[in-house]
């Protein structure tokens, strides 16, 4: 079922309504990738950032409005520090070396999560991408990093209280809504479609509130082989659904 092409990006075109607004993709295999190899893991995280920019370019190019990409969670923190610290110099490279081809591609750069748990080298080079890529109007990439589906759901009842503790707001005035205004994403719709690549069939504490109605493709792909053909099968499984939101 072709649902997507090229054209979906210009100026003008109208957008296919079996289109998904926002894609959000947990990003996985890279070490499975790389071992399947006999390769270091590293390996495995430098060819899923090829994976990134392939990606990437395809969204803008299909016309998906916003595409968030689980690059590195609290948890995350916990693996060995050499890796950990291996994967902050490649994001800061991969920021360095990418800004100008997101720029050229007319998309906008944005970050969720801890960012003050982020090395200062690579909050530096965010903040030097995203004030480069700040006026650009095509796909949104939202980055999620150092980030925590439950963290943020703490942060924003936290932040609530300290309104009601104020008398800013009143108890029986918090609603949904509420708790949505105050997430990290309040900006954005929320995620119309979640895909997960190696197969695993969790949400590793990703997006908690904001997908309690998004589709989820399961794809066995590990990340590093997840390209172009992979993105459009799975935007045409979505294509495929019908979204009752709990009605009939």
């Amino acid at each position: 079922m072709p649902i997507v092409s090229a054209t979906a990006a210009q100026p003008g075109a109208e957008r296919p309504a079996s289109l998904p607004r926002h894609v959000a993709i947990i990003m996985d295999g890279n070490g499975r990738w790389a071992r399947k190899r006999h390769l270091p893991r590293v390996e495995g995280h430098r060819a899923g950032a090829e994976s990134a920019k392939v990606i990437i370019r395809a969204a803008g190019e299909l016309g998906i409005e916003y595409l968030t990409l689980y690059a590195f969670s609290t948890e995350n923190w916990s693996r060995p520090k050499t890796e950990v610290n291996t994967l902050m110099r490649y994001l800061v490279h991969y920021l360095k070396r990418e800004t100008p081809d997101l720029n050229r591609n007319n998309v906008r750069l944005e970050a969720i999560g801890q960012i003050e748990r982020l090395p200062e080298s690579v909050r530096k080079q965010l903040e030097t991408s995203r004030q480069t890529l700040s006026m650009n109007t095509g796909l949104t990439l939202i980055l999620a990093l150092s980030y925590s589906g439950r963290s943020e759901l703490v942060e924003a009842v936290q932040q609530i209280a300290r309104k009601v503790e104020a008398r800013e707001l009143k108890p029986a005035e918090i609603s949904e809504q509420t708790i949505s205004d105050h997430l990290y994403t309040h900006r954005w719709p929320d995620p119309d479609l979640l895909i997960r690549t190696s197969g695993e069939m969790r949400v590793s504490n990703f997006l908690l509130w904001q997908i309690s109605y998004t589709e989820f493709v399961v794809t066995q792909t590990l990340w590093p082989e997840f390209r172009r053909p992979q993105l459009v099968e799975a935007l045409e499984e979505y294509a495929r659904r019908h979204r009752r939101y709990g009605g009939l």
